[in-house]
């Protein structure tokens, strides 16, 4: 069976705001919650697929990723793309957007779960790792393999209840004040909010029962991404003790200059020097791209100054809207020494009509240029 469209399960338009995105997942999420629909599988499965709509839309570069491709972005699981559909754990959806649900109404103050008070489970804590990428994966798009070290728990490592919370992670104080008698919830102090404590653990395992482990991830770079951005692939940080929720693994990118092209949002520079002979005479030039070299006609008579607009030869849009372009500027090379041949020829063209400056209507001024470059 196709799956659903994402705006459509929330209830939204495709201009939505992050805004109008968690308000309507917020208001299917207490329409089909298990509380308020007891052993009903049709609410269940709709509760987790607008779970999973939110957790691709309220991610700025997974919903870039799916406003490009649709489904087909997520299919295979690579780079993180959200639950995988009906393998949803309703366990890990109140742990990653249970903070959404605040005054909801149900199980008192934010959702219970089933039929009953939800366990708290502990998230493990996020890693973050600086990934370096060359232009040309930029605009193309690329696979990467990361290696890291990750908490994982160790074989052999048992837990039970803890006796201080009986497994609800989460302790409750009555105090009395000046208006009544006023209830507060806190997490477990003896197991940090788990639930769950150390039964048994290897010796080579820390106090909660984890170790460290090298692990090669694959995380899928869509195109057109840039410096600064930090992309997440859920559930690839540490892992916590007991039930608890795997941390994600935080990617930021960073990106290597490039040996001759500049990038200006999705657009692309190129620094072009022709010889005055090919200025006069015209001639055609080879110069990189980020998907190879292109050769470029230089018309006779070129000005120095004049920028070339190859469209489509930029960086892809990271929303989806097509390709920038890349701005060839020419600049005619002076040469700063002549023997008396060469300065003897230029000498006697001093007064030649055809070496006296007249610009026309449409060679445009500096202002002009930098004008049409933001254009």
């Amino acid at each position: 069976m196709a799956k659903r469209d994402f705006y459509e399960i929330l209830g939204i338009s495709k201009s939505a705001t992050q805004v109008e995105i968690k308000k309507g997942y917020r208001k299917k999420a207490i329409e089909f919650h298990p509380d308020k629909n007891p052993d009903d599988k049709d609410a269940e499965s709709k509760f987790k697929e607008a779970a999973e709509a939110y957790e691709i839309l309220s991610d700025e570069n997974k919903k870039a990723r799916y406003d490009q491709y649709g489904h087909q972005a997520f299919e295979g699981g690579g780079g993180g793309g959200g639950f995988n559909g009906g393998g949803m754990n309703m366990d890990d959806i109140f742990s990653q957007f249970g903070d959404i649900f605040g005054g909801g109404g149900f199980g008192g103050g934010g959702f219970s779960g089933f039929g009953g008070q939800q366990q708290r489970r502990v998230k493990g804590s996020n890693l973050r790792v600086r990934l370096k990428l060359t232009l040309e994966e930029i605009a193309n798009g690329v696979e990467k393999k990361i290696k890291v070290k990750r908490k994982v728990q160790a074989p052999g490592t048992t837990y039970k209840t803890c006796s201080t919370c009986n497994g609800a992670g989460q302790v409750t104080r009555v105090t009395n004040t000046i208006l009544g008698r006023m209830q507060t919830a806190s997490p477990c102090p003896t197991c940090s909010g788990a639930g769950q404590t150390i039964d048994k653990k290897p010796s080579e395992a820390d106090a909660q029962g984890m170790i460290a482990k090298e692990e090669t991830i694959p995380v899928n770079i869509p195109a057109g991404v840039v410096d600064g951005m930090q992309l997440k692939v859920s559930g690839k940080g540490n892992e916590a003790p007991g039930n608890g929720v795997s941390g994600d693994l935080l990617v930021a990118i960073e990106e290597e200059a490039h040996e001759s092209l500049q990038r200006e949002g999705d657009n692309l520079h190129y620094d072009l020097y022709v010889s005055l002979p090919d200025a006069i005479l015209g001639n055609s030039k080879e110069i990189d791209t980020v998907t190879g070299k292109v050769r470029i006609k230089i018309e006779a008579g070129m000005q120095s100054g004049k920028i070339l607009r190859l469209r489509g030869k930029g960086i892809p849009s990271i929303n989806g809207y097509g390709k920038g372009d890349l701005l060839v500027h020419v600049n005619v090379w002076t040469p700063k020494t002549l023997n008396k041949k060469q300065k003897d020829f230029f000498e006697s063209m001093r007064e030649d009509e055809h070496f006296v400056p007249k610009p026309e209507r449409s060679d445009k001024s500096f202002f002009e240029k930098v004008k049409d470059m933001f254009s």
